[in-house]
């Protein structure tokens, strides 16, 4: 947004009465869909500062920085954890199967989805401006802003699922990153103690300070499946040099 802000102060500038203009603005009842960039906007297309040909590009341009800004509109965590997450990967890997205990006899709720024999556990989190109180759209950050965020990473059980699959959301990408259980146990990173006595529990912050620590386990999203196994190979053996 804050791009787009620029792009039409600049052309505002170039408007003879620009002073008048910003000085409404400051005083402006927005009531849906009219607002102050639908206001700006009108004034530059009428100064003939902004054609129309230079509109549609503005327009698509925005649009491609913003295409998953609709995803910070899910207001319930639970929603977009479990129905958007759960099904965009779903999509991606068409393979995954709901765990129920006709499959698994031991299930109760440990894990979200399983691929053959691997138990897969689903954690998703949305990229925010740290320092600003506001409704998750508002603060919700490009991939290439320089503010601070902040995505939490919670009620993480490492001894329920053998991988972890984290998907990121930032205005205008989405991002995922696959580790094996014991990767994820053993990160510098993850707490162990999220709520006081929670045994076998945990949390992992991750904010633009720490995030290319995770470089080795970033993956395409075509490429979720092949990381998966590769992931559950690395926690089968694992498991076998600790036994």
């Amino acid at each position: 947004m804050e791009h787009l802000q620029e792009q039409l102060d600049q052309l505002l500038s170039q408007v003879p009465d620009a002073d008048a203009i910003r000085a409404r603005l400051d005083n402006l009842v927005s009531v849906y869909p009219f607002n102050e960039y639908e206001f700006v906007i009108s004034h530059l297309l009428a100064a003939e500062v902004l054609t129309l040909d230079a509109y549609y590009e503005l327009r698509d341009e925005y649009v491609a920085r913003n295409m998953f800004l609709y995803i910070f509109e899910i207001s319930a965590p639970r929603t977009f954890g479990e129905s958007w997450a759960q099904g965009h990967l779903k999509e991606l890997v068409p393979d995954f199967q709901k765990p129920s205990k006709k499959r698994d006899p031991d299930y109760s709720g440990q894990y979200d989805f399983s691929l053959g024999d691997i138990k897969i556990e689903v954690k998703a989190s949305r990229a925010v401006d740290a320092d600003v109180h506001a409704p998750l759209y508002v603060k919700a950050l490009a991939s290439d802003s320089k503010k601070p965020f902040w995505m939490n990473f919670q009620q993480i059980k490492p001894g329920c699922c053998d991988v972890f699959v984290w998907v990121a959301v930032w205005r205008d990408t989405i991002k995922y990153w696959v580790q094996s259980s014991h990767e994820v146990e053993n990160n510098p990173h993850y707490s162990k103690s999220q709520h006081r006595g929670n045994v076998g529990e945990g949390q992992l912050h991750l904010r633009q300070d720490n995030i290319r620590d995770f470089d080795k386990f970033q993956v395409k999203s075509d490429g979720l499946r092949q990381a998966i196994i590769d992931a559950h190979a690395r926690e089968v053996s694992q498991r076998s040099s600790d036994a």
